[in-house]
């Protein structure tokens, strides 16, 4: 990503560093407080323990909501929804994967 530069997100309280475009910050901003209100949400039912299992329902919730919303219904802007999303799961995953614990998943 030779155009792409760092950019501070905010995720449950802890900052991030992602590689992102500059004309797509404000929408990684926004889906990072997208992500961290239903992380946050989910730990505070009690529900789900462990970073890992939070964003994993976090994703499968968000995954859920383009479904039912018909973002996901075909065509090209469901296949363009489909890889932004996948992009975001990658980079999630990355940034994830620094923080995991051995033992904890």
């Amino acid at each position: 990503m030779a155009d792409s530069e760092g950019c501070k997100v905010s995720i449950m309280d802890k900052e991030y560093l992602v590689a992102c475009p500059e004309d797509e910050r404000d929408a990684l901003q926004a889906s990072a407080k997208y992500l961290s209100d239903k992380m946050s949400a989910i730990r505070t039912s009690g529900k789900v323990v462990g970073i890992d299992r939070i964003a994993v329902m976090a994703g499968l919730n968000i995954a859920h909501e383009a479904i039912e919303s018909g973002a996901t219904g075909g065509g090209d802007q469901a296949k363009s929804v489909g890889a932004r999303l996948k992009k975001l799961n990658n980079r999630i995953e990355k940034v994830l994967a620094g923080y995991r614990q051995p033992g904890l998943n």
